[in-house]
């Protein structure tokens, strides 16, 4: 019964300070007002003094071109100009000219960390990154104090890629002339000479091989008339016959491989050399070679992104409300107190 009696009172003088809280606010709702007022004010003028801050944002793919397959291989044994020209099924891929990820560590060094101590700029580089799940693209956001300043900003950045990759493209193109040139010496020095001294060759061997085998026929008739005659003769007749037999087939032997030679050279070298010279040619279209440019449009916005006006507005007052509670209710409780020390 007694401890029913303390919960009551207990709940009574709850009662009685929610009832003095109230009071307290009622009371001093004009401290609230004015001081959450001024603090809203103020932040009003905040927003409307602070520099407004812009924003450009661009995503930008990483340049690339296509591979030839086409390999120039020097190599001092072989029979022509000492060079070989070789394709390695590489002709349908395509290579990124940067690593996107060394890439973008680079310009954020670049345009980031060196540049963020330098004061009174009208636009920095906000952030270089990424693009998630996309192996060749990153995202630029400058900040500005316009529009144009931060476009301006991020331009540099786009500018500065353009130009290297640029380098690196023109230096795949000089080494495709290069391999151009060289095959097309290899294809002049084909027909011009190693073709035309073949056939000379053949034609002598040719020759060479119609007197073998008329001397090899006159031996043979030779041999038939003083075979009975003259035996020691007939023994030198054959022992030349034997010669001229020799002879005879290494010639053969030296004009088939030299007729071989020519055919492969009319028939597979010298096309495999035009393809490959055609193929050279059409890697050099323009289509093969994308330098590192922005998708689309560089994005900006009416609106500065910074100050939010309307966000610094509401939490100035919301803070301005909750302070001057606490400062009202402050000031009563140095009041109480100081009541306190006066009564004693």
């Amino acid at each position: 019964m007694q401890e029913k009696q303390i919960d009551i009172q207990r709940y009574e003088d709850d009662e009685i300070d929610l009832k003095e809280l109230a009071k307290t606010l009622w009371t001093n709702r004009m401290k609230i007002i004015v001081i959450t007022s001024v603090i809203t004010a103020l932040a009003v003028v905040y927003a409307l003094t602070v520099p407004k801050v812009y924003e450009a944002k661009a995503i930008v793919k990483i340049g690339e071109y296509k591979l030839n397959n086409i390999v120039i291989v020097h190599n001092n044994n072989n029979g022509d100009n000492g060079s070989s020209v070789r394709n390695n099924g590489n002709g349908n891929k395509k290579v990124a000219i940067a690593n996107a990820s060394e890439l973008t560590k680079e310009l954020e060094v670049l345009y980031i960390e060196v540049l963020k101590n330098k004061k009174d700029r009208p636009a920095v580089i906000e952030s270089i990154a990424l693009v998630k799940k996309q192996k060749n693209l990153f995202e630029i956001v400058a900040n500005g104090n316009s529009n144009k300043t931060a476009t301006a900003e991020l331009m540099k950045v786009v500018e500065y890629v353009q130009k290297k990759h640029q380098k690196l493209l023109d230096d795949v193109r000089e080494l495709r002339e290069a391999q151009i040139k060289d095959v097309k010496s290899r294809l002049s020095l084909i027909e011009e000479k190693t073709l035309p001294a073949l056939k000379s060759r053949i034609s002598r061997y040719q020759d060479d091989v119609t007197i073998y085998e008329q001397n090899f026929k006159d031996v043979q008739e030779n041999l038939k008339k003083i075979k009975k005659i003259d035996p020691t003769m007939a023994a030198l007749q054959i022992n030349e016959q034997s010669y001229l037999a020799k002879m005879l087939m290494k010639l053969r032997d030296s004009l088939e491989g030299y007729r071989e030679k020519k055919e492969n050279i009319i028939f597979i070298k010298l096309p495999e050399l035009q393809k490959n010279l055609n193929i050279l040619y059409s890697s050099m279209k323009p289509y093969n070679y994308k330098n590192t440019a922005i998708i689309g449009n560089i994005m900006t916005n009416d609106y500065p992104i910074k100050p939010k006006k309307k966000l610094i507005v509401i939490v100035a007052f919301i803070t301005g409300f909750i302070l001057s509670i606490f400062l009202v209710f402050f000031l009563e409780f140095l009041k109480g107190f100081k009541k306190e020390d006066f009564e004693e």
